[in-house]
């Protein structure tokens, strides 16, 4: 079973909690338990006071900084993993390093280039870094390439899938690397 990249569970977590707070606040309901014989309303709706109260942020109270849309976030190693010139970034990540020195990474792109030279592109960077490419890695059904690397005894991995959908092709990266400082 196929774990989820760090990036998209943290964008289920994300989209979980904005529903929920969205379906959950600024509205609040005092309605009589017993119905009104007479057959009018007796409940009342009220909205939160347009004053707003102090509570803790759904997200971090400043920008963050590890990843961007639409470009590649500062920190990227882009001695390891470099963007086809033709290349669109969607969406980048790059989170500090850990207390071993480890970075979680991420990285879609849409490009029209094939699937094989996608893919190819990524395998010549990782292998000259010394990642070994994990042997009889078969795409995930509906993916039209993936491959798997890792280096320093599985410490370090890069995982690559390819999706090839009306003519383009988005690459999915995702990984936990150390990067020189």
């Amino acid at each position: 079973m196929r774990r989820p990249s760090p990036l998209r569970r943290a964008c289920t977590a994300l989209v979980s909690t904005v529903v929920a707070v969205s379906a959950l606040g600024g509205c609040t309901a005092d309605a009589d338990p017993a119905p009104d014989p007479t057959g009018t309303a007796t409940g009342t709706a009220s909205v939160a006071a347009s004053t707003p109260t102090p509570t803790e942020p759904l997200l971090t109270a400043g920008p963050d900084t590890s990843s961007a849309v639409g470009r590649l976030v500062e920190g990227f190693p882009t001695d390891l993993v470099t963007v086809p010139a033709d290349a669109e970034v969607l969406v980048s990540s790059a989170r500090p390093p850990d207390a071993a020195g480890l970075r979680e990474i991420s990285l879609n792109l849409r490009s029209p280039q094939d699937a094989a030279a996608l893919l190819d592109g990524v395998r010549a960077t990782v292998l000259a870094a010394g990642f070994s490419e994990t042997a009889g890695t078969a795409a995930e059904p509906g993916l039209a390439a993936q491959a798997a690397f890792s280096r320093s005894e599985g410490q370090e991995i890069v995982i690559v899938g390819v999706l090839d959908r009306d003519g383009v092709r988005t690459l999915t990266l995702g990984g936990r690397v150390r990067t020189a400082p």
